[in-house]
């Protein structure tokens, strides 16, 4: 069945969990027909959004994000707040299938009427997150959702673009696997507001305080990310819910620094331009495809590049200079 804009709308505000999954839907179609509406949409909702607080978290496969997320989910929704779960899995390179099991991962928390659990296919797209997730985090705060969570692919460095939509974002790290270091690398470390170092018990107690002291060594020598706020590495293991409160009192910690500073609106400001840049770029190429001359051009350059008959930059430089520079 088909709904309106409004029905869509109309559900988003009234927290419908049917409705809000249709709208995310919507909103990742690559159909031009949705495409149309899903514009509307956003466009209609964008008075209701921006009052939530965004966390990114990522750890390589294993760390327990999933159970870390369903727990931290868990304790938010005792202090009063609705949680939504935006969960990025992997998609295949050669079906573009996604398993999406986070919902089962996350089973009590699914039972919770304050919790929205959304598995997403990555479909691709890299960055630790779907070329969507931005939209759909905007419908979730329509929808009255107090903490976003997203969990990304965990596929280690690549979790860039994580960073650039979220308000905080958390590492899980988890001791053993040889250099303690080699599980955050330089450029992680420079964008993360937290780590979590999971699955303590009083088996690995010292090795991971000798971890967090490594790490807090490390964390020296990169600048502060955001003025006036020393990355805290913490101990805990979600799955007996130790050390989830401490990180829950971090985040507000870390959100009320960013208010008294101005940089929680700064942030956000540049989120949304970065936004644009995405989606222009995205819009002049499909736009560009629609023509029959261009979509031969297109397809012949990008041949060209296949079969590296000229470097692929070059060919990319080529067909785009071929369309939209001016005499």
């Amino acid at each position: 069945m088909k709904f309106s804009t409004e029905e869509l709308i109309e559900g988003i505000r009234s927290g419908n969990k049917r409705l809000i999954a249709k709208a995310i839907t919507l909103v990742e179609s690559k159909k031009a027909e949705h495409r149309t509406q899903a514009e509307e949409l956003l466009k209609e909702i964008m008075p209701f959004t921006g009052n939530s607080i965004r966390i990114g978290i990522t750890g390589v496969p294993g760390a327990g994000k999933s159970t870390f997320i369903e727990n931290f989910g868990r304790l938010a929704i005792a202090n009063g707040k609705k949680v939504a779960v935006l969960a990025i899995d992997p998609s295949s390179s050669i079906n573009k299938g996604s398993i999406l099991g986070d919902k089962t991962r996350m089973e009590e928390l699914a039972k919770e009427e304050n919790a929205f659990i959304r598995p997403s296919p990555s479909s691709g797209f890299l960055g630790g997150v779907a070329n969507t997730t931005f939209e759909t985090m905007m419908i979730c705060e329509a929808a009255g959702y107090d903490y976003i969570l997203i969990e990304t692919v965990g596929v280690g460095q690549s979790e860039v673009l994580v960073a650039d939509i979220t308000d905080v974002f958390l590492f899980l790290k988890i001791i053993g696997g040889g250099d303690e270091l080699q599980g955050i690398k330089r450029g992680i470390m420079e964008m993360v507001d937290l780590i979590f170092i999971n699955k303590v018990d009083q088996d690995n107690l010292q090795k991971a305080k000798n971890t967090r002291l490594e790490l807090k060594r490390a964390l020296d020598f990169i600048p502060p990310k955001e003025k006036g706020w020393k990355i805290p590495v913490l101990l805990g293991s979600a799955f007996y819910n130790k050390g989830l409160d401490e990180v829950y009192s971090t985040i507000d910690e870390f959100i009320d620094l960013k208010n008294k500073t101005g940089s929680f609106n700064e942030i956000r400001t540049r989120q949304a331009e970065k936004r644009f840049e995405y989606w222009v770029q995205e819009y002049i190429l499909a736009m560009m495809k629609r023509s029959d001359s261009v979509e031969t051009a297109y397809i012949q350059h990008k041949k060209n590049a296949s079969e590296m008959v000229s470097n692929p930059s070059t060919e990319a430089k080529l067909f785009v200079e071929k369309f939209l520079t001016k005499d």
